[in-house]
């Protein structure tokens, strides 16, 4: 998800302290110091039982996966920017903590939310990859908990229609990147050329997530941002450029296009009356803050222009920290 070049331009935007850059920098070691207090919540079992019959204990177990996965992700990009061994260390408490305990996913929810919000462990684990207070002993444990318990709960997943599949499919890359699993990484990529054109439709809409009646916008939101990360990864993996794939005009363009516009005209969305358009300042801006550098279309940078830096901390982890970690596909 951050690749060496792209980590060694940020560090040098920090270094000059240009905008957007530094302030965004701020905002992560804010929490990443904030990070550095906290305890972990892994639980042996991770139990999610579906929102509408259980809601409590939804959001409950889903936050305690949420809420480590996103310290760990800032501690140890802090590190990564900052080269101060505290972070790598706590980012590893929680990796650990939920490697020592955790060993299945449970309920309706299970395998989605696992899928979801671990992705931001699969990435801080790559980000500590090479540091040297990362035991080797802890390391194998980590892995062992990536490929038998994570990837497990992203393969469940990754065949199905909608959003399920493309959180998997994100889970899936990140892992077997991670694990240096070419074939994993490849079939991934397959994955998402095989049905792309069937989840975007000729004018942009998605149409397994517009049926969700208020939340259509959101949804679609919810399947482009690891569509399109899923698709970052490809790109840094093996050179395959997934976001100019195109066929009779569908595209993951033409996906954002259609979203930002309902966003920002949510009065025209033909599948439900008012619908929740979301706003710069979260999603979707996070995801338009992002595909700005891919796309360099200025639209995205008007609609997410007073709202940075942005970062997006909780429940799904795709884009987190999007305008201090700008994913172009050439760094110069």
């Amino acid at each position: 998800m951050h690749p060496k070049k792209q980590i060694d331009f940020v560090k040098q935007k920090i270094k000059q302290k240009e905008q957007p850059y530094y302030q965004a920098y701020q905002q992560l070691i804010a929490e990443a110091d904030s990070a550095l207090q906290a305890k972990d919540h892994a639980l042996a079992d991770f139990n999610v039982p579906g929102y509408y019959r259980d809601a409590l204990a939804h959001r409950t177990n889903s936050k305690s996966l949420q809420t480590d996965a996103f310290n760990a992700y800032a501690c140890a990009l802090a590190y990564q920017l900052s080269g101060k061994k505290k972070y790598a260390d706590k980012s590893l408490e929680f990796l650990m903590a939920w490697a020592n305990k955790n060993t299945k996913y449970s309920n309706a929810d299970g395998s989605l939310v696992m899928a979801y919000s671990g992705t931001a462990m699969i990435i801080s684990a790559e980000l500590l990859y090479n540091y040297k207070g990362w035991k080797a002993k802890d390391k194998e444990q980590f892995m062992g908990w990536a490929k038998n318990v994570y990837r497990k709960s992203a393969d469940e997943i990754r065949n199905r229609k909608n959003n399920w599949a493309d959180w998997g499919r994100l889970g899936s890359i990140l892992t077997a990147y991670l694990l240096d699993d070419k074939a994993e990484v490849a079939e991934n990529i397959r994955l998402i050329k095989s049905d792309l054109f069937h989840k975007i439709a000729p004018d942009g809409h998605m149409p397994e997530e517009v049926k969700r009646e208020a939340n259509g916008i959101w949804y679609t939101y919810f399947s482009l941002a690891p569509i399109t990360a899923a698709s970052w990864v490809a790109y840094q993996a093996d050179g395959t450029n997934l976001f100019t794939y195109q066929e009779d005009g569908r595209s993951i363009k033409t996906a954002l296009d259609y979203m930002l516009y309902h966003s920002q005209h949510p009065d025209e969305w033909k599948w439900f009356q008012k619908p929740h358009p979301g706003k710069p300042s979260s999603w979707p801006g996070n995801l338009l803050e992002a595909m700005y550098p891919i796309y360099k279309d200025e639209k995205y940078n008007a609609y997410v222009k007073e709202a940075r830096p942005l970062y997006y901390p909780a429940h799904h982890f795709a884009w987190t920290f999007p305008t201090l970690m700008r994913p172009f596909l050439i760094y110069d």
